[in-house]
This record gives structure tokens, C-alpha cells and sequence, in this order.
């Protein structure tokens, strides 16, 4: 164990010098103040804990040349994973100035948590990372997304018990009940029980151990406990490795776990100004806090870092010894090197089949109805049939309630747990991924990715609000990434968000939410895309464009209900492609300056509109409309806002400078303006939208509720045009009493009137 203990302690020196040293790497002489980091950032309580874990699997990796990578769930243990990744080279290797000397040491700890450095976090910067870790909940649904498809992969998963309180970290337990023993890879878990967070004591810390036992027992692992011991933690590791091949064929019906016990900031200082640190919370962050003006706590400092004895550790040019570097894995075989920790190195394009062959036939737009989302499900089968190894449906529970149930055509759900004969569609293998829990859709398909893999999240739109921090984690480390020259683009994290709030009138307020947008649209520009394809066709068109993409969040926001045709296949993909256009045949200002725009994003919506400038025409012929419908929501913004934003001229020759606008929109009425504000006219344009109205009655009175009806719009019409109010008073009379009927009769009737309920374009044949 003499070679794992100097592994252990060299790591252990690096985490404490990138805390506290701008100088002095080797401590060839005593510690001054300027020596010192002005400002202590970094966290040392669970740093000692993740060495020692590193150190014993890079053992395990060399003697069974495994295919291993980590997560480091405490991700305040950012000291240890750059440590870690400086001791195997690989940080050398990516960061050539960082280099395995004396000079590379003193700016491994320079830039630790320093102005122009990394982040303390394990984060994109890190070799072998893919869970940065700073919002806690989420490391075993990456890990097990990480394992599914990778069946020699086994994914060391180092769990804090602070992050063990998290709602979605105890849910994720059963993650086992969804892996495939034949095709998927494994998950070690390993339980860091050092006793504290922040400031206070951790529940599975202070719980019975034969409690604990038979709560892991309970969730279906053979839990192995180990104290601070290198004998004991080496035996255990074998006896798990053992046990995950005896799973793998099959011979046992467990998987192992491991609960680790070591004190909080171990072999740090146990002591500091007459109170204890180790194994309390006071080792949480930075035991020394004073070190600069403070002689004791230097002389501490040196101490502690001398106690590792890095001269047995480090020759006099800083390269770690000989002893070390033989216990660190081959090539690829390094965690922080190990190609799946940075997936676009292993990331192969979707075979995707020609989406244009399940077009929805449009003999004239506005005529039939067809349902979104259900054809979309036609074409989400043909991708997992093409597409078996690599290629994953995530979604809580909604998969057919969303209308994608042709995937079953070719695919089970995931399941390994107990089955029954009503069950349907259940058994190992699926490449559907259903639970209830949108964190751990959201948590699988994040790692699934970040190891070079495609998915997409299907969810009710009002519930993906559940994952919003998440969603925020997942663009930040793509934001990052991007900016590093050695992370390779990964597939695009797809979101198609249905059952929206416009019909989800049966299921009430609670359901109804278009919120997600505002939070995504906040992101920047270089990660975030949102589209509101109106009908099928453009779905199918927006569908094929996402899953090709790389790096990004897309958000598409598409209903199930039935809604009206307006697109042939070729017109989808060239509405599209502007992101935005004019429909010809639902205006009439043709050759000459709008009255007024009518603006639409989002289908019930731009169903909505059309009826409102139907009524146009027939009322007021003379007045001349011009229909807008937005599919790509960044279009709305400035070029110098978002990449696919228009210039000034375009919107100004779409929207005009000084004509109203009544702009339709799925979401929010603020989000227009927020992403219009600097545009010519601004105020001039007038938004509907969702303003927390709602409750159990039916799609038109939701419309009405929010004002985004067809006879509200045309009242607008008439408040906004210049000159037409007093001319069109008996119209605007008549749209009110048309609100107050469609209200009584559902009142009395439980449902929409008919000519609302079945409503096409007038003459959409001729049209």
C-alpha cells in the first residue's frame, strides 16, 4: 500500500498548495505572507476523502485495465480532481504551461480559484470531468446516464453526504432498477461519509450503521462499509469489482455500494485557535483562515503541509517520483484522460431517416387538422430504430400521454425491476427512460451526452419548471466549454415540452405554465435556441434540425391536440429556415403598407390569430393585415443579441416602424418585450399572452382568459389602428358579445361552442 499512501499524500499536497500558495511550490524555503494568496478560496473538508478514492481506483484501473471514469458529486472537491489530473499528466497534456515541474507546479497553484484561473468547482476545465457539481443532487443520475450504452464502462461515483439529502440524489438510488446487465455499463456508488456540511451535521452521518445498511439494502445494493483504512478500502474495492462482473453475468442480483467513512479534513489540522477542526465542520472551506497576518496560522500552515513529506513525493525539479507515476493508469486509461469524459471524441452523427417522408399532406393551409406531436412520434421511432446504442427517450411518465407512442412500435421502456403480466411495454434494453422524477430524466440524459451520446426530454410544460436549476448547471458548463480549445461539441440537450399550458385546461391552473422560456432565453445566445413550430410539419422540420445540432439547448414547445394544418413539407422547411415569415394567403396588404400587423409564436396562438384576421376580412375588407407567425424566438432579437437575431431593416421591413403591432405569443407577454425592446416601434408593439389566468374549463375560455382570443385580438385591432375605433364601434360590440357567448355556452354546455371547436380558414380551398 506504500505507493497508493504516496499517491494519496502527493494529491493531498497539491489540493492544500492550490488553496493557499502562489509561491514557494516545494517549500524550499520557510512560508512567508507573500507566499500567501491574498484571498482563501477553495474547500478542504472532502478534498482528502476524494484523493484517497483516486488513489485506490487508479490501483484497481492498472491491475484490471479498466475502463473507469469518476464523478465527484462534492464538487467543492475541485482541489482534488486538478490535483489528481496534474499527478496522471493528462493536465499537462491539455494545459502545456501547467507542466510537471517545479514552474507547472507553482501555476497549478496560482491559478487555483484565482482572477484569470479556474473555477474551485470540478468544473468543464478539468480534465475528466463531466459533473461540475456546485448545485448538489445530481452525480448519480450522470453517472448511471454515463453507464447506460457503455457496457465495459464502469463509472466510480463519489456521493457527499451533504449532496445525500437532496430529494434528487434519493431518488436516484433506483436508477439500478434501469440498467441493463448485457448492454449497459456499471455504477459504483461510493457514500463519503465525513459527518458535515457547511455548518452542520449530515443525516446518514449521524443515522445507525444498521440503519443505513438496510436503507441501501432497501434500494437494492450490497452495501460494503470502509473506514479510513488503505488495507480495508483496497480489499473492499476487489470485492466490488468482483461482484459488479458476478452482476454482469448474471450470477448475483445486486450491485455493490460503497459507504466510506473518513474524518472531515482529514490530515488536515487538528486544531486552530484552541478549537477542533478535523472531523467537524470547521474543515468545511478553508481551515487557516488568517495566514497572512496571522504567524501562528502560518507556521500551522507549513506544518501541515510539511507533514505530507513532499520531498519523498516531488524531485528537486517538481516532477512527481517514480513510485507515483507507476501507479498511474495508461493513456486513455487515466480517468482524467479516459475519452468518455470529454464525449465529442466519441460522438458519431445520428443515422437519421429522411423526416420529409412523414409529411402530413396540406392541400391548402388551414383546411385539417393534424396532431403534432403524434406524428412526431413517427419520426422519433424511425431515429431509435436507426439508431439502437445510441440514441435515448427520456420523459417522467408522459412519453404516451405526449402522443409518442410509435416508438413502442420498436422500443420497450427501461425496466429491470419486477414485472407483472398487465404491464405493457416494459423490459431491459428500452430505449425509453420513464420515471417520475424530471430530475432524474433531466440527470441521465445530461450524462448520457456528455459521453458522446443523442437524446431528447419529452415533459409537460408546466412541470420542466422542476429542473430549471439544472437546466441552468447544464448551459453554464456548455457556455464553458465552448470556450475550451479541447472540449469537443457534444449533441445538443433537447427538450420538446407538450401538453401545454393552452390545453391544459381539463388539468387546471396548477398545469398551466409557459414559464421555462423566460428562464432559458436568460442563458447566452451561444447555448440557447427555442422554437414554437405551429403545426406538424414544422415540428417534424424544427424536430430533425435539433437533434443534428451540437452544443446547445434547444427548447421546442409543441402541442398534442389537434391543430390546424398550414404548412406543406417545403413551406415548413422554409419557414424554418427564415425562422419567421408572412403567410401570403391570411393577409392583405399584398403590394402596399400594412394597417397593422398580426404577430403570432406558439400554435394555439397562431390558430388564434388566424381566426382573428378571418374576422378582419370579413368585417372590415378594406383594412389591410399582415400575418406574421415567429417559429424561432431568437430571430426576434438583435444580430448582436443572438446569432440568428435579424437586423433592424428586416425587422422594420416585417413589423414595419410605425404601424401596430399585436403580437400573439405562447408565453409570457414580457418576453417579446424583453427580446424587442431595442427594436424601432417598440412601442408600438402590443403583446398577448399568458398572465396567470387559468383554472378547470375549457381551450377557448383559457384563450379568453388571457385575452389572446381571436375576438380580444380583432378588439385590439381596432383600440391600436389609428382612426378606425369610432368607424368600427359596431364590430368591437359585436367581438365583446361573441366573448360573452362563447362564455355562456360553456357554462351551459361543459364544452366550446362548434364553430369555435371545428373553425378552418374561410375558402381555404380557393385560398
Amino acid at each position: 500500500m506504500d505507493h497508493i499512501d504516496a499517491y494519496w499524500r502527493a494529491a493531498n499536497y497539491l489540493s492544500v498548495g492550490q488553496i493557499y500558495l502562489l509561491d514557494n511550490p516545494l517549500l524550499t524555503e520557510p512560508l512567508r505572507p507573500e507566499h500567501i494568496k491574498p484571498r482563501l478560496l477553495g474547500h478542504w473538508g472532502t478534498t482528502p476523502g476524494l484523493n484517497f478514492c483516486f488513489a485506490h481506483l487508479n490501483r484497481v484501473i492498472r491491475e484490471r485495465d479498466q475502463d473507469m471514469i469518476y464523478i465527484a458529486g462534492p464538487g467543492h472537491g475541485g482541489p482534488a480532481a486538478v490535483a489528481h489530473a496534474w499527478l496522471e499528466g493528462s493536465y499537462s497534456e491539455r494545459y502545456p504551461d501547467v507542466s510537471q515541474d517545479v514552474e507547472g507546479m507553482r501555476r497549478l497553484f496560482r491559478q487555483f480559484s484565482f482572477p484569470g484561473g479556474i473555477p474551485s468547482h470540478v468544473a468543464p476545465e478539468t480534465p475528466g470531468s463531466i459533473h461540475e457539481g456546485g448545485e448538489l443532487g445530481y452525480a448519480l443520475a450522470h453517472a448511471y446516464g454515463a453507464a447506460f450504452d457503455n457496457p465495459d464502462l464502469v463509472v466510480a461515483c463519489v456521493i457527499g453526504d451533504g449532496e445525500a439529502e437532496t430529494g434528487p440524489l434519493a431518488a436516484s438510488w433506483h436508477s439500478n432498477k434501469f440498467v441493463d446487465r448485457r448492454r449497459d455499463g456499471m455504477v459504483l456508488p461510493i457514500l463519503h461519509l465525513n459527518g458535515y456540511k457547511i455548518a452542520n451535521p449530515t443525516v446518514l452521518a449521524r443515522i445507525p450503521t444498521d440503519e443505513l445498511i438496510k436503507l441501501m439494502e432497501g434500494y437494492g445494493y450490497r452495501p460494503h462499509l470502509v473506514g479510513p483504512d488503505h488495507e480495508e478500502m483496497a480489499g473492499t474495492l476487489d470485492t466490488a469489482f468482483e461482484e459488479m462482473a458476478a452482476y454482469k453475468a448474471g450470477e448475483a442480483d445486486r450491485l455493490p455500494m460503497i459507504i466510506l467513512r473518513t474524518p472531515k479534513g482529514w490530515t488536515g489540522p487538528k486544531e486552530v485557535d484552541g478549537k477542533p477542526v478535523e472531523g467537524t465542520w470547521r474543515a468545511h472551506q478553508v481551515p487557516l483562515a488568517k495566514v497572512r497576518e496571522n504567524a501562528t496560522h502560518l507556521a500551522q500552515l507549513e506544518e501541515w503541509m510539511r507533514s505530507y513529506r513532499p520531498d519523498e513525493l516531488f524531485g528537486s525539479d517538481g516532477r512527481p517520483v517514480a513510485e507515483i507515476l507507476r501507479t498511474v493508469p495508461d493513456g486513455p486509461r487515466r480517468m482524467s484522460a479516459n475519452p468518455h469524459t470529454n464525449g465529442g471524441e466519441l460522438l458519431e452523427p445520428l443515422r437519421l431517416p429522411d423526416f420529409r417522408r412523414l409529411a402530413v399532406e396540406v392541400k391548402a393551409p388551414a383546411e385539417q387538422s393534424s396532431e403534432p406531436t403524434r406524428v412526431l412520434g413517427g419520426f422519433l421511432r424511425d431515429v431509435i430504430a436507426a439508431n439502437p446504442d445510441t440514441f435515448r427517450l427520456m420523459g417522467p411518465d408522459e412519453t404516451a400521454s405526449n402522443r409518442l407512442s410509435e416508438v413502442f412500435e420498436v422500443t420497450d421502456r427501461a425496466w429491470d425491476a419486477e414485472t407483472l403480466p398487465t404491464d405493457e411495454n416494459l423490459g431491459p434494453g428500452g430505449r425509453v427512460m420513464e420515471v417520475l422524477s424530471e430530475h432524474l430524466c433531466q440527470g441521465w440524459l445530461e450524462g448520457y451526452l456528455l459521453t458522446g451520446r443523442h437524446g431528447l426530454f419529452n415533459c409537460y410544460e408546466a412541470f420542466i419548471h422542476i429542473i430549471d436549476a439544472m437546466f441552468n448547471q447544464h448551459a453554464k458548463w456548455l457556455e464553458s466549454s465552448q470556450k475550451i480549445p479541447w472540449r469537443r461539441p457534444v449533441a445538443s440537450l433537447t427538450y420538446l415540452l407538450s401538453s401545454h399550458v393552452w390545453r391544459q385546461d381539463h388539468n387546471g391552473f396548477s398545469h398551466q405554465d409557459p414559464g421555462f422560456l423566460d428562464v432559458v432565453v436568460n442563458k447566452k445566445a451561444s447555448v440557447v435556441r427555442v422554437y414554437l413550430p405551429p403545426d406538424a410539419n414544422t415540428l417534424l422540420s424544427v424536430g430533425d434540425h435539433c437533434l443534428r445540432s451540437r452544443d446547445y439547448v434547444n427548447v421546442i414547445v409543441a402541442g398534442k391536440q389537434p391543430v390546424l394544418d398550414l404548412f406543406t413539407m417545403e413551406e415548413a422547411i422554409a419557414h424554418n429556415t427564415r425562422g419567421l415569415g408572412i403567410l401570403p394567403w391570411a393577409s392583405t396588404d399584398q403590394g402596399t403598407e400594412p394597417d397593422v400587423v398580426l404577430a403570432c409564436a406558439g400554435d394555439v396562438p397562431t390558430l388564434e390569430t388566424l381566426a382573428a384576421a378571418a374576422l378582419l376580412r370579413e368585417h372590415l375588407p378594406e383594412l389591410r393585415v399582415r400575418l406574421v407567425n415567429v417559429v424561432d424566438l431568437m430571430r426576434l432579437q438583435p444580430p448582436t443579441e443572438h446569432p440568428h437575431g435579424m437586423s433592424d431593416a428586416e425587422f422594420d421591413t416585417l413589423f414595419t416602424r410605425d404601424r401596430p403591432v399585436i403580437f400573439n405569443f405562447h408565453g409570457y407577454p414580457s418576453l417579446i418585450h424583453q427580446l424587442t425592446y431595442r427594436r424601432n416601434g417598440h412601442a408600438n408593439i402590443h403583446v398577448r399572452g399568458y398572465k396567470e389566468e387559468g383554472t378547470t374549463t375549457t381551450p377557448f375560455d383559457m384563450c379568453m382568459l388571457n385575452d389572446i382570443d381571436r375576438f380580444h385580438l380583432v378588439m385590439d385591432v381596432i383600440d391600436r389602428v389609428p382612426g378606425l375605433g369610432a368607424k368600427a364601434a359596431h364590430l368591437r360590440q359585436h367581438m365583446s358579445d361573441e366573448r360573452l357567448r362563447a362564455r355562456a355556452y360553456t357554462r351551459d354546455h361543459g364544452e366550446d361552442p362548434a364553430d369555435i371547436r371545428s373553425w378552418t380558414w374561410p375558402g381555404a380551398s380557393s385560398s
